[in-house]
């Protein structure tokens, strides 16, 4: 669980809902269906018109990177890498079968069949190397579905304004009727750079930041991997993984 994501999305709406309460407004005139479904299905709509379905069904599943993406122990892969490399060491590369069921990350287990089917490292790399950058794009791809409904939620909140204001001028001649108009008017436009500034965008970004972090931990693998086939040194091995690491998290020797 991201605690960053839910904390934020709870320190936003407490923020807003807590300046109305604040300024005497009450939470009942902030709530209104009408401009609710205005802002998000015209915003929905207009993403589904720029995108096809199975890229706009694939944002909203990249909503689970975002809140509960994967925790990746760095230490722990570099640790996995380096036992596979003394047990490749000490009886050979064919070894490495007898782990195989021990590794639960599916690209790591991918990278060490294809060791143990005698692929050549070279070619471990650029298969290694092509599946991260598919898998990144791929996740771009769908953050940008949210990017455009961050720029498309404002200017929906502003038709729902529009149609607002029109309504309220079809019944100048009935009091009664203008409040809920100008309520619509106003708090669709506060849904739609509501929305697009405090969800759909740092969505997006957070979404973009943990494909980063996780291109980065599986481009750490593809080295330890090619350096286990090439029967590195699990020393010089080491070094080289714990480059990865911040410098508070290396060993002694790295620090210095």
């Amino acid at each position: 669980m991201d605690i960053a994501t839910i904390l934020g999305i709870v320190i936003a709406l407490g923020s807003i809902i807590g300046g109305q309460a604040l300024e005497g407004g009450h939470l009942s005139s902030i709530l209104q269906l009408t401009a609710f479904i205005i802002v998000m299905g015209g915003t929905i709509g207009a993403c589904c018109v720029q995108n096809p379905l199975p890229v706009v069904l694939k944002a909203v599943g990249s909503l689970s990177l975002a809140i509960s993406g994967p925790h990746i122990d760095h230490k722990g892969i570099i640790k996995l890498i380096l036992d596979l490399a003394n047990v490749s060491r000490k009886q050979g590369l064919l070894a490495l079968e007898g782990k195989l069921k021990d590794i639960k990350d599916p690209f790591m287990k991918k990278g060490v069949q294809l060791i143990v089917d005698g692929t050549d490292p070279k070619a471990v790399h650029e298969i290694l190397e092509i599946e991260v950058e598919h898998h990144e794009e791929e996740g771009v791809i769908a953050a940008k579905v949210w990017e455009a409904a961050g720029g498309y939620a404002p200017t929906v909140g502003i038709l729902g304004a529009v149609l607002g204001l029109i309504h309220v001028m079809e019944n100048l001649a009935d009091p009664s009727k203008l409040g809920g108009g100008i309520a619509v008017a106003f708090v669709a436009t506060v849904y739609g750079v509501g929305a697009a500034n405090l969800f759909f965008l740092p969505l997006a970004n957070k979404i973009k930041y943990k494909l980063k972090e996780e291109a980065g931990s599986r481009t750490m693998i593809i080295i330890g991997l090619v350096g286990l086939a090439q029967g590195e040194n699990p020393r010089l091995l080491q070094e080289k993984l714990e480059s990865f690491l911040p410098h508070g998290e290396r060993t002694k020797e790295q620090k210095k």
